[in-house]
């Protein structure tokens, strides 16, 4: 697979054709690609809600329609799918025994010593973040874009547009959500589809600062 390729030929869709769905297959590996995004320690601070109706759409479109996001209401609105990509709100001894409970489960640890090592190795890094860095939300939001990069990557080999979404109102989507009172908060959002022919940016070439000025070889 040429992946170079996939980098030239996607782009942020900016108008999505209503009328098109991606087919159910293809949303199956999206969603395995959401849960197998990497993240720091295996930390996994996320929770995904997909929306594919109408109804369910609309409440997410609710966050993105007044004002400078009005534009990006019509894009979830009309989108085959629709990802709020959440972020938890602690990281919690809870959160990581199910974390080692869930990696035990599934082999990770050929011996005890292994697990214990691992679940000190995971405490070192979550109390540097939670009373030295004092950045725990931010680090987990950090995890979160990985999980965002990996699904924009994903969905263009698939060949189905995409729009990664900050320009809403996280306060009204948490709200209609609930996503509060479940310990999370949303952090972006991501439009998934096929281009209308009103997508203006699939007709103009990429831009980017040439390979030499972004990239440095030691």
């Amino acid at each position: 697979m040429d992946i170079a390729r996939i980098a030239l030929n996607r782009h942020t869709c900016k108008a999505y054709d209503p009328a098109r769905k991606i087919p159910a297959a293809q949303v199956e590996q999206l969603k395995t690609l959401l849960r197998f995004s990497p993240s720091s320690i295996n930390s996994q601070p996320w929770h995904f809600i997909i929306a594919a109706s109408d109804e369910g759409k609309a409440r997410i479109a609710k966050a993105a329609q007044q004002g400078p996001y009005a534009a990006n209401g019509t894009k979830i609105l009309n989108a085959s799918h629709v990802v709020v990509f959440c972020a938890r709100t602690t990281m919690d001894d809870t959160h990581l025994a199910s974390l080692l409970a869930q990696e035990d489960a599934d082999g990770r640890y050929p011996t005890p010593e292994s697990k214990a090592a691992q679940s000190k190795g995971r405490s070192f890094y979550t109390g540097l973040h939670r009373y030295d860095y004092k950045d725990t939300q931010h680090w987990m939001e950090k995890q979160v874009y990985l999980a965002l990069g990996t699904l924009l990557l994903g969905a263009a080999a698939l060949e189905i547009d995409a729009t990664p979404i900050e320009g809403f109102d996280p306060r009204i989507l948490n709200e209609e959500l609930g996503l509060r009172e479940q310990g999370l908060t949303s952090v972006v959002i991501a439009a998934l589809g096929y281009r209308s022919a009103d997508d203006f940016n699939a007709k103009l070439p990429k831009s980017r600062f040439p390979m030499e000025r972004v990239i440095s070889e030691l």
